[in-house]
């Protein structure tokens, strides 16, 4: 009977064909919007795991979040450095960790910041060792992967957080050194680019006292003031070290109380939440995806009709065959369910290119869009949901089929074959 209801199914090829590119459409929709939310929830959970506050410049809070602790937005400016040392003496904060952007190699961003952002998320190093003085740099694993940078490699930094083209202004006059590459984490990391924030101040000819920023949290300590090599660049006068955002974790649950509110009513700058900023994002995200989703059933009902009517016709129009069949031996049943295995193979071969395609689709996007790329979707990775919809799809081209492959017990052999005799 198989082979028989793949017969029949090529022998209306276009309309196969239709019926299938409907429903792998539809498939398609429905896996691309399961992917991206389970993947863009998932992502978005470790990459602020341990991080109960973000510290930065007043603007917008959800791009502080997405500028400090998922780098995929610009920063909402500078803040003192001595505000690092304000929330390191606070008793309710376990750790305060500084971040200072601006440049990107690559396209890669370049972050400065202490030893203790690699310790705090636990990220080991594979090659080499952890920065310990200016213009020192640990690549992420993906980093140096794609750039193929070896340890003892030298590599210049690009003004600007994103590069297109390679029209970044270089800063040729304070090369970076690959001094370590991290294990791969499957977080931000890996798309990072870690140095000190001094040899951030040192790129763009800030002068500072490494005093004032000599020891970390963790005990490290960071020496020096490593002035420029080239006397065409001066230390810009009046140009103070700051820092970009400060990355926090409480000691205990009464600094969730009082330090937020501290920073907003009492300072020029502004704390962020960032369970609450994701939360509001995923929100805001979901919203399109639940309207998506509706839109993606509606199209696979309408594939489910395709085949109904497909199906129907036909069976209308091979009455005769079927009954031809039924004489020449072939029971009720088993023409019965050639014509459900028609139903079910053009679900299963939509079910299987939407699959394909929606795979393909985040492949090809996670390469080609920038954003995507930095979010680390990732096209091999396949969902349990995934098999509820290729389930459901099934199903529906199971029940299309129910009506017409009923039509076989109400057949009337002696009648249909004289008719067609």
């Amino acid at each position: 009977m198989l082979g028989l209801a793949i017969a029949y199914l090529r022998d209306r090829g276009l309309t196969t064909s239709l019926n299938v590119l409907l429903l792998g459409i539809s498939v398609a929709m429905l896996v691309l919007l399961v992917q991206l939310g389970s993947q863009l929830s998932s992502r978005l959970d470790r990459d602020a795991q341990g991080i109960d506050l973000v510290v930065g410049a007043k603007g917008s809070p959800l791009q502080l979040i997405l500028s400090s602790i998922f780098h995929i937005d610009q920063p909402t400016g500078n803040i003192p450095l001595d505000s690092l040392d304000m929330l390191r003496k606070n008793p309710a904060v376990k750790a305060a960790i500084p971040l200072a952007l601006g440049d990107n190699f690559n396209g890669y961003r370049i972050v400065g910041t202490d030893p203790s952002y690699v310790s705090f998320y636990g990220i080991k190093i594979a090659q080499g060792r952890m920065f310990d003085k200016p213009m020192d740099a640990v690549l992420g694993a993906a980093v140096a992967r794609t750039t193929g940078a070896q340890i003892g490699q030298q590599f210049v930094g690009s003004h600007g957080l994103e590069t297109e083209d390679g029209d970044g202004q270089e800063h040729d006059h304070a090369p970076f050194e690959t001094v370590g590459i991290l294990a791969p984490t499957g977080t931000v990391a890996d798309r990072l680019i870690f140095t000190s924030v001094e040899s951030v101040w040192d790129v763009h000819g800030i002068v500072h006292d490494h005093r004032d920023h000599e020891e970390t949290e963790d005990g490290h300590d960071h020496p020096g003031d490593h002035e420029t090599d080239d006397p065409g660049l001066a230390a810009h006068e009046g140009l103070q070290p700051e820092l970009t955002a400060i990355l926090v974790s409480y000691r205990n649950a009464a600094g969730a109380i009082r330090i937020p509110a501290m920073i907003n009513r009492q300072t020029e700058m502004q704390a962020a939440t960032p369970a609450v900023e994701t939360a509001r994002l995923l929100a805001l995200f979901g919203a399109g995806i639940d309207g998506a989703r509706i839109f993606a059933w509606i199209l696979a009902a309408t594939g489910g009709l395709a085949i109904f009517i497909a199906l129907l016709n036909m069976a209308r129009a091979r009455e005769a065959d079927l009954a031809l069949l039924r004489v020449m031996g072939a029971s009720k049943a088993q023409v019965f369910g050639t014509i459900l295995l028609e139903g079910l193979i053009t679900a299963a071969a939509g079910a299987v290119f939407g699959i394909a395609a929606a795979h393909m689709t985040l492949f090809v996007a996670s390469r080609s869009f920038q954003t995507l790329g930095d979010l680390g979707l990732s096209a091999t990775q396949f969902l349990p949901a995934e098999i509820g919809i290729i389930t459901a799809v099934l199903l529906i081209g199971i029940v299309a089929a129910l009506i017409p492959a009923a039509r076989i017990f109400r057949i009337n052999l002696a009648t249909t074959l004289a008719r067609t005799s």
